[in-house]
């Protein structure tokens, strides 16, 4: 069942009944009937329902805050900013869409031809957890504008979410039949996926997740976008203010409890100011120990999204201090609830499973390298792809290190994130495809040529 449980208290909220195999095969009927009128619609006709409902979302961003911090313990006011994106989400392809849909004329040998930018049908969409409004802006924002229809499946801890934003959608202009959520079961994915009314389907989850439902998209010959897990690298070079520099990778790490596929989870720190860096984060992160009511602004630790994942995560530290790793920081289960201390490690080595794998919480693992080689190759041995970040005083090293990192995006001076304007995706077990800007509109795109 999808259920609400509060993850400060352990205390069920409430149950939802999973959508039945007839109830999913009159939803696909529904987007699959619905796409050839939501096609025929202009561009800008799409746009101007798109703009909408970014309204929409800013009118009732303090419910959406409240949902996402009883459904998975966020921040109320991580919440909000979480909304804040969805609303830039809606508006830059409620404004760009048009242009980034215009016909492309192209010159060949022997005469003329467009390339014209339509949809390509039905989609199915899966969303997680841990950003239950952005996440699925970022998918159903600029395929409603390009045209597609769009069956969404949610989280099973997000059924408020779910429904709110389909309310949301519809009041703003968006065909009841565009746009179905639906409680289905994981279960019945691969039963969606082989239905040939379905054209794509976009996941964002786990890698495990990723690795199923590409295979039965493969199976089925559906278009795939997957964002998956990451285990980002933060390269330290130098600093010309500690304090700063540990105040914002601190901050960073920590923010959504640290469960963000692209928060920086390596922190690769050159040798000369390693030990300054540890010392100094081990105490920042001292603050990170008290848990709090996530729906109180002035909490810094709030809870995981539910006891499983706090298990799970402590599980993580545990077995990392045993097979070697030092404990500098934290790493003590708080309950009642789904509290975990922030932690931070160190001295983890490429023996110890949490030199690989991606640990979705409060923790930060800090490396020491020995000179600029060495932290790429530090940055670039893992099996994921998808952020990184540089930080240093000089321009060009700065660049020049991004430049050998082996990941889908990496920023300067600054801990990731996401802006509606800048494509989001990774690379290698981090996923395929690309979301937001230009190049997130084109996923499920029939670019069809036309020879004059």
């Amino acid at each position: 069942m999808y259920s609400v449980t509060d993850p400060a208290s352990g205390q069920l909220v409430e149950e939802v009944a999973n959508s039945t195999e007839e109830e999913v095969r009159v939803a696909i009927g529904r987007v699959y009937d619905a796409y050839p009128d939501w096609r025929r619609r202009s561009v800008p006709e799409r746009a101007a329902i798109v703009a909408r409902a970014a309204e929409g979302f800013e009118e009732r961003a303090d419910e959406l805050a409240q949902i996402m911090t009883l459904e998975m313990g966020k921040r109320i006011n991580e919440g909000r900013g979480e909304v804040g994106i969805v609303v830039d989400i809606f508006r830059y392809y409620a404004e760009h869409g048009p242009a980034l849909l215009a016909d492309e004329p192209i010159d060949i040998k022997g005469g003329n031809a467009v390339i014209t930018k339509g949809p390509i049908g039905a989609l199915l969409g899966i969303m997680p957890w841990n950003f239950p409004c952005y996440q699925v802006a970022r998918f159903v924002a600029p395929n409603l504008v390009l045209g597609n229809t769009i069956l969404l499946k949610h989280a099973s801890i997000c059924p408020r979410s779910a429904r709110a934003i389909e309310e949301i959608l519809h009041a703003a202009g968006v065909p009841e039949d565009v746009y179905v959520n639906t409680f289905a079961s994981s279960r019945q994915i691969p039963g969606i996926l082989a239905d040939a009314r379905i054209a794509g389907v976009s996941l964002t989850g786990s890698e495990q997740a990723g690795i199923s439902v590409a295979a039965e998209a493969g199976k089925n010959l559906k278009k795939t976008v997957l964002e998956l897990g990451g285990s980002d690298p933060l390269v330290i070079l130098d600093t010309d203010d500690m304090d700063e520099t540990v105040n914002s990778t601190a901050t960073a790490r920590m923010r959504n409890c640290g469960q963000s596929c692209n928060a920086p989870k390596r922190m690769i720190v050159l040798a000369d100011i390693y030990d300054e860096y540890v010392d100094r984060l081990t105490k920042r992160v001292a603050e990170y120990y008290v848990p709090g009511d996530p729906s109180d602004p002035s909490t810094k630790l709030p809870p995981l999204a539910s006891t499983a994942a706090a298990d799970e995560v402590a599980a993580q530290v545990s077995k990392a201090i045993e097979q070697g790793a030092t404990l500098r920081a934290g790493g003590r289960r708080i309950t009642p609830g789904a509290y975990l201390e922030a932690t931070v490690l160190t001295d983890v080595t490429p023996e110890m499973d949490a030199y690989y794998e991606e640990i979705f919480g409060p923790v930060v693992i800090v490396f020491k390298a020995s000179d600029e080689d060495d932290a790429v190759r530090l940055a670039n041995d893992t099996p994921f792809g998808l952020g990184a970040s540089v930080w240093g005083t000089d321009a060009d090293r700065n660049r020049r290190v991004a430049n050998q990192i082996d990941a889908g995006m990496v920023y300067l001076n600054r801990a990731g994130g996401s802006q509606a304007d800048l494509p989001f995706g990774g690379i290698k077990r981090s996923g395929l495809g690309r979301e937001l800007g230009p190049a997130g509109i084109e996923e499920f795109m029939n670019k069809k040529s036309i020879r004059l």
